[in-house]
């Protein structure tokens, strides 16, 4: 076997020095367990990835629990987090998909959230029951009312690089 040392150039040119990481794994790895995870050892979860030097944690969704029963218990745990500001400047966002969630969110005191549309239509109409174009009017006044409580507020885009149902996902699909 032949090895080779890659030159090491950090950052290579033209790239960015830094990059911020936004860990899904609470909210969107445990939303598709088989089992219900329990709140505390999710809050656990997340604190350990907070100790670990992750300072963008998407800690849960405000999602009906009827879609996702995993994460029925979002008022239950966003509370048992306050401490994670002991740790460092961390962040944890929250998943909201409608206006009803925004309102849970921010009940709770909620500081950031992030709103996800699909490249494709099989992706929005299963996730979200609605088309792309209706999906992003929807998250319209929900930005605009997250921005007005000076919440911060991110974006994503669901399927880009390939979606299971509709396979590759051309990339003037994603951008156009």
């Amino acid at each position: 076997m032949t090895t080779r040392t890659l030159p090491m150039r950090a950052p290579a040119p033209g790239l960015p020095a830094r990059v911020r990481i936004h860990e899904v794994g609470a909210r969107d790895g445990l939303q598709n367990e088989k089992g219900i995870v329990p709140t505390e050892v999710k809050a656990e979860f997340i604190r350990r990835l907070a100790v670990a030097g992750l300072t963008t944690i998407e800690a849960t969704s405000f999602v009906h629990p009827k879609w996702v029963p995993q994460l029925a218990d979002a008022e239950a745990l966003f509370p048992l987090l306050g401490d994670i500001a002991d740790v460092g400047d961390v962040s944890l966002p929250v998943l909201v998909p409608n206006e009803r969630g925004l309102d849970r969110a921010l009940a709770l005191g909620a500081r950031s959230i992030a709103v996800f549309g699909s490249a494709t239509e099989t992706f929005a109409a299963r996730n979200l029951n609605r088309t792309v174009a209706e999906s992003l009017a929807m998250f319209e006044p929900v930005v605009a009312r997250a921005k007005a409580e000076k919440a911060q507020v991110r974006g994503y885009l669901s399927m880009c690089f390939g979606d299971p149902w509709e396979g590759a996902v051309p990339v003037a699909q994603v951008v156009g």
